[in-house]
C-alpha cells in the first residue's frame, strides 16, 4: 500500500494549514469564550474549498477522496475540534445524497452548497434514540395526494441553528414502523444579521409547502463549544416524494453506509486535536522555568 501523500494532497494540506494559521488560531480563544458560532470562518472556509468534501466531482467541478477529505478534517481540527465537527457533519448530511440520491435531488439538494456558503444538519439521534436508532420515533404518514406529514423530534444536531437543510431519518407510517426513510428539507436560511452576530438562540421556521420546525436553544458544553448543537421539532412537515433520498425502505442501510464514511472522519478530528495538544504542551515546557532551568530540559 502507498503511504505517500499525492502531489494533489500536499498542496491541499498546505491551503488548508495556511487557512487554520491565519483565520483559526487567532480567534478561537475569543469566540470561544463568547460561545460565538465561527460563521465567519465557515464562510472563508467554503471559499477556500475546503467546506463540502462529500459532494460529488460532477456537481463541484473536482472530487475528493475519503483520505484527503480526512486529512483536511485533520487539519482543521488542529486549529479547532468545533469548527472541525461542523464542517464534518456538513459532509454527513451531504453524504447521504452523494450516496443514494438520484441525479436530479444531487442537483436540487447539493448544488446550492456549492453556489453559497451553507450549512446543512445530520438529524439521527433523538432523546430514546442514540446508538440504537431502530428505536427512533420521528415518523412521516402518507396522505391521500402522496405527499406525506414528518414528525417527530432529533437531539443533538450539529449546526441546527444555522442549517439550510436538514437530512432526517424517520420511520414510515407510524412511529413503531419497521422501515426507515430518509428525507431532506430545505429551509431558508437565518438572516444576515443573525449570522454575523453568531448568537442564534432558537429558530421556528414556517415552510412554504406546510408545517413548522423549531430549533432549541443550542447546548452549552463543555468542549467543541464552536460547534453548534441544538435540538429540532418537526411539526407536520410536508415531504414530497423527490425530497425521499432512494427507497424509503432502506433508511437504515444509508444511515450503516453514512456512518462508515463517518468514522475515519472522526478519528481524523482525534488526531487534530492529539497533535494541537502535544505541540501546545511542548511550546509551554520550552517557555516555563523552574529551579533555573526549562521544564523541558
Amino acid at each position: 500500500m502507498e503511504f505517500n501523500l499525492s502531489d494533489h494532497q500536499r498542496m491541499y494540506l498546505e491551503t488548508v494549514r495556511r487557512f487554520v494559521k491565519t483565520e483559526i488560531l487567532p480567534h478561537i480563544l475569543e469566540l470561544d469564550g463568547k460561545h460565538a458560532f465561527p460563521f465567519e470562518i465557515i464562510r472563508k472556509a467554503w471559499e477556500t474549498g475546503i467546506l463540502n468534501l462529500s459532494i460529488p466531482g460532477d456537481i463541484k467541478g473536482y472530487k475528493m477522496d475519503a483520505v484527503s477529505s480526512a486529512l483536511i478534517i485533520e487539519e482543521l481540527s488542529y486549529g479547532d475540534s468545533g469548527i472541525a465537527t461542523s464542517a464534518m457533519c456538513n459532509d454527513l448530511a451531504n453524504a447521504v445524497i452523494a450516496q443514494n440520491g438520484s441525479a436530479p435531488q444531487q442537483e436540487a439538494f447539493l448544488r446550492p452548497f456549492v453556489d453559497s456558503p451553507l450549512l446543512a444538519s445530520f438529524c439521527l439521534t433523538e432523546p430514546g434514540a442514540g446508538s440504537d436508532n431502530s428505536a427512533m420515533t420521528t415518523f412521516m404518514s402518507r396522505r391521500e395526494d402522496g405527499t406525506y406529514l414528518l414528525n417527530g423530534s432529533k437531539c443533538f444536531i450539529t449546526n441546527a441553528s444555522y442549517a439550510s437543510q436538514f437530512t432526517v431519518f424517520c420511520k414510515v407510517g407510524k412511529p413503531t414502523g419497521n422501515f426507515m426513510a430518509c428525507v431532506i428539507v430545505p429551509v431558508a436560511p437565518p438572516s444576515p444579521e443573525e449570522l454575523a452576530g453568531g448568537f442564534v438562540q432558537g429558530r421556528v421556521i414556517s415552510l412554504p409547502t406546510g408545517g413548522n420546525i423549531a430549533v432549541g436553544k443550542p447546548e452549552d458544553k463543555l468542549g467543541q463549544r464552536l460547534s453548534n448543537t441544538a435540538a429540532v421539532t418537526f411539526e407536520d412537515v410536508v415531504i414530497t416524494p423527490d425530497q425521499i433520498i432512494g427507497d424509503r425502505r432502506l433508511g437504515f442501510r444509508y444511515v450503516i453506509d453514512v456512518l462508515d464514511y463517518a468514522r475515519p472522519m472522526v478519528a481524523a478530528i482525534g488526531v487534530g486535536l492529539a497533535r494541537r495538544a502535544l505541540d501546545v504542551t511542548l511550546n509551554y515546557t520550552r517557555e516555563r522555568k523552574q529551579f533555573g532551568q526549562r521544564i523541558c530540559d
